[in-house]
């Protein structure tokens, strides 16, 4: 992705979710928890007054039918809670990765935010502001909740799961060359099927505050006291 002019003290939190993940649900509330816009995966940023068209797509034309192919490609680049993959992988717009990487240029450069999908860990990786979560767990536990969620039977959220897993991995492979469930893409990795919506906010809104305080000129001091403060435990235990 091109260099950006990040505004000062920017905090942006990216999340990749798996279907059944929680990644619809988690993601809203975690922007609300830090004060941050929310940039969802088919709509603009919301909070803000730039051009929808910078940020991939309006409202307006979320309504149109039929969908453009860049909608529809854009929908199989971001789906999770079971958005329909209409398209062949193969005839992804070229343009779509540009799109993507302006509105995420757009939000490292202004307001910040938490962004749902895009692939954004990928072309933001290793920004010193930017806090990477993946959100996953055990296809049977994804299963059942997507089901619940859409309201559909087991059977048909299995299906759903696979194909929506697939699409999306297919189409960041496509513009990247990357797989989404690659652990070196995050940060940190939460089993969204262990916890309810609210504690998963908590558990990422702290992690994410203590990567934008962390200080690697401090490591080596951290380090040491660390390693007294188990020395000081190893001799109260020896003594004990």
């Amino acid at each position: 992705m091109a260099e950006t002019q990040d505004a000062p003290g920017v905090r942006l939190v990216t999340i990749s979710a798996s279907y059944g993940a929680g990644g619809s649900v988690i993601a809203p509330l975690l922007a609300e928890r830090l004060g941050l816009p929310f940039a969802d995966r088919l709509l603009a940023v919301s909070g803000t007054s730039g051009n929808p068209a910078d940020d991939l797509v309006s409202e307006r034309q979320l309504d149109k039918a039929p969908r453009s192919a860049f909608l529809e490609s854009l929908s199989l680049l971001t789906t999770d809670w079971g958005v329909p993959a209409q398209r062949d992988p193969d005839q992804l717009p070229g343009h779509v990765q540009a799109q993507v990487e302006a509105s995420l240029r757009n939000l490292v450069e202004t307001t910040g935010g938490v962004v749902l999908g895009r692939a954004a860990a990928v072309p933001l990786a290793g920004h010193p502001r930017v806090f990477h979560v993946r959100l996953d767990g055990p296809v049977d536990r994804r299963a059942r909740r997507g089901g619940l969620w859409e309201g559909v039977d087991l059977d048909t959220a299995r299906v759903q799961l696979r194909d929506t897993d697939a699409a999306r991995a297919r189409y960041i492979k496509r513009l990247y060359r990357r797989d989404p469930a690659d652990p070196t893409l995050y940060h940190l990795i939460l089993d969204g099927t262990v916890l309810a919506a609210e504690p998963a906010v908590e558990v990422i809104a702290a992690a994410a505050t203590a990567f934008w305080a962390y200080d690697e000129s401090q490591l080596a001091p951290a380090v040491a006291r660390a390693q007294a403060r188990a020395a000081a435990r190893r001799t109260r235990q020896t003594r004990g």
